[in-house]
């Protein structure tokens, strides 16, 4: 791997120089600082403030920046950039960050500073969704997906790989050496039952098989409160690495999910089946959003979600029907 690697205590001279070597500053301007911007759970993602603007820079590493110990595909990146090439469109270009500037071979992106906003985590505390959001939400689905993305689009294949053992395999395997109780006591046991029901788990293979298909929709591949940002009334889709041409039930069924888990509220699947104005099998939704809900509950990639084991027994004993049904 050769690149030049950055992150909030790099010097600001050092990055001054990386940059007007790349001709990503002018002359005149002068780096007055560098911190994070946002949580980067997959990517390096710093703000830089000089003495004329600020802008963020993106930069993918060979492991996920939350968990250093699980590996990650570079190129990741270049998926991202793709992504925004393809999708950004009048329709929803106010919903999107303007990507600057864009080095394959360095894996870093420089992408406009869309302002000191929050990610829609805090849905997960109970909140009432704003009047408009889901609408919104399923308005800009519907645009990615109408997106015509050329037959060579990134296959994205490594990352699907490393998602498919954390949404469809490692959560429903009996010993996966990841204790549940140290997240909450008694999860473990509440777990067992969805590990051992070889129905479900017939379904959730055939639906993790589909999602390693090559399909024809571009999707997000990440549509969940964290891959959201308000900035006063303004909202912005952010981390698309997950993207790829496959099935728009992924997006959607991923979408319904988290409104279930931020409420408790089961309708909301038929809401979104019911709002999104594209063709769609509502069955597939249904799966992808119980494979999705029980995997957040029960697998690594836990939520700021805090509920009792009697909350977290409805939404499993819920998702487990969605699958089924």
């Amino acid at each position: 791997m050769s690149m030049t690697l950055f992150d909030s205590a790099s010097s600001t001279a050092e990055l001054q120089d990386f940059l007007l070597q790349k001709g990503w500053l002018s002359l005149t301007e002068t780096i007055k600082s560098i911190g994070t911007a946002g949580k980067g759970n997959m990517n390096v993602v710093l703000r830089v403030h000089t003495d004329q603007r600020s802008f963020i820079l993106k930069q993918s590493r060979p492991y996920v920046q939350k968990y250093p110990d699980i590996p990650a595909p570079l190129d990741r990146i270049d998926v991202e950039f793709q992504f925004y090439k393809y999708v950004s469109r009048p329709e929803i270009s106010e919903h999107l960050p303007r990507i600057l500037q864009y080095d394959p071979s360095e894996y870093l992106i420089q992408m406009e500073d869309l302002g000191h906003g929050e990610d829609l985590s805090y849905l997960y505390q109970k909140k009432v969704p704003e009047k408009g959001l889901l609408q919104k939400l399923i308005n800009i689905l519907e645009v990615i997906h109408q997106t015509e993305a050329p037959a060579n689009y990134p296959l994205n294949m490594k990352l699907r790989e490393l998602n498919h053992q954390h949404i469809f395999v490692l959560p429903f395997m009996p010993e996966n050496g990841f204790s549940l109780d140290t997240i909450q006591e008694g999860l473990q046991s509440l777990s067992n039952p969805y590990k051992e029901d070889k129905t479900l788990q017939k379904i959730v293979t055939e639906v993790g098989s589909l999602y390693l298909q090559k399909g024809n929709t571009l999707i997000h591949g990440d549509y969940y409160p964290g891959s959201w940002m308000k900035t006063f009334d303004e909202l912005f889709v952010l981390d698309p690495e997950f993207s790829f041409l496959g099935f728009s039930e992924f997006d959607l069924g991923v979408l319904s999910a988290h409104f279930i888990m931020a409420t408790g509220d089961a309708s909301f699947l038929d809401e979104v089946t019911n709002s999104y104005g594209l063709s769609a099998d509502r069955k597939l939704i249904s799966k992808v959003a119980g494979i999705e809900i029980i995997r957040r509950l029960i697998g690594l990639a836990q939520l700021p979600l805090e509920r009792t084991l009697a909350e977290k027994d409805y939404l499993l004993r819920t998702a487990h029907k969605m699958i089924l049904k």
